[in-house]
């Protein structure tokens, strides 16, 4: 199948780069060379092809039955015992999710806000309702935190803040992002969780400064702030980088 490869990329790659990297000697290329291919070792190298092009495109969080979709939908019929062999053979892998940090510490006597949200995920216009949110992140230099704030009317994230600490200055920092990337006029409903960082008295006088409205989800319950933890899901699945984080 190597032989196969080499000989469809050949207008784009040099025989001899193709033949170094797949490690496959000159004299038993040339030799499959003069015997006619199989229409099935060609297929499997156009196939392999466009496995790793679509693995590379997922950022490695494809498996097989992710990748055998991504080929059909670009008019490739390719079967799933088919899509295991070939990923098999180019040692392609699906990037697993890691372990779990927990960031939201509800265990406080500070005042805590209503949920004035209540679930209601559909906003008619920007800069009325922002939700927030932590999540760890895995590195090769070891653990830190993001924080973002995003503007639930478009899903975007008007602020973000990273830290190796989890601190209230992580959420202040996205905070502050957030407030000199938009401006806000007073009433604007700001939902998050109940952890310590957000119902601190530094982070509820940034709030009151702004005249935000605090609001803020049941205990225990992430679906109350759901649309940010999707963000978060598809951010570690979908589009973090190929090497270094993740969680």
């Amino acid at each position: 199948m190597r032989f196969a490869f080499i000989d469809a990329e050949k207008a784009q790659f040099t025989v001899r780069v193709l033949r170094r990297t797949l490690a496959v000697a000159p004299s038993g290329y040339y030799a499959w060379r003069q015997r006619p291919a199989s229409a099935r070792a060609v297929r499997d190298a156009q196939l392999t092809l466009q496995v790793r092009m679509a693995h590379a495109e997922s950022r490695q969080t494809y498996g097989r039955l992710r990748l055998q979709r991504a080929l059909q939908s670009r008019g490739s019929r390719v079967g799933d015992k088919r899509v295991r062999r070939l990923m098999r053979a180019a040692q392609l892998v699906a990037r697993g999710r890691r372990r779990f940090r927990l960031t939201t510490d509800s265990a406080h006597a500070q005042p805590l806000a209503p949920n004035h949200l209540a679930r209601r995920f559909t906003v008619a216009q920007p800069n009325r309702v922002w939700i927030a949110d932590i999540t760890a992140v895995s590195t090769r230099d070891g653990w830190c935190y993001l924080a973002v704030v995003l503007d639930l009317y478009s899903r975007r994230v008007v602020g973000w803040a990273v830290d190796r600490r989890l601190e209230t200055r992580i959420v202040l920092t996205a905070l502050q992002r957030a407030l000199t990337t938009r401006r806000v006029r007073p009433g604007v409903v700001h939902h998050s969780d109940r952890g310590s960082q957000y119902v601190s008295a530094a982070y509820q006088q940034a709030l009151a400064l702004h005249r935000m409205v605090a609001s803020m989800s049941r205990p225990g319950n992430c679906w109350d702030n759901a649309p940010v933890e999707s963000f978060f899901a598809g951010l570690k699945t979908e589009a973090r980088p190929t090497e270094g984080w993740g969680t």
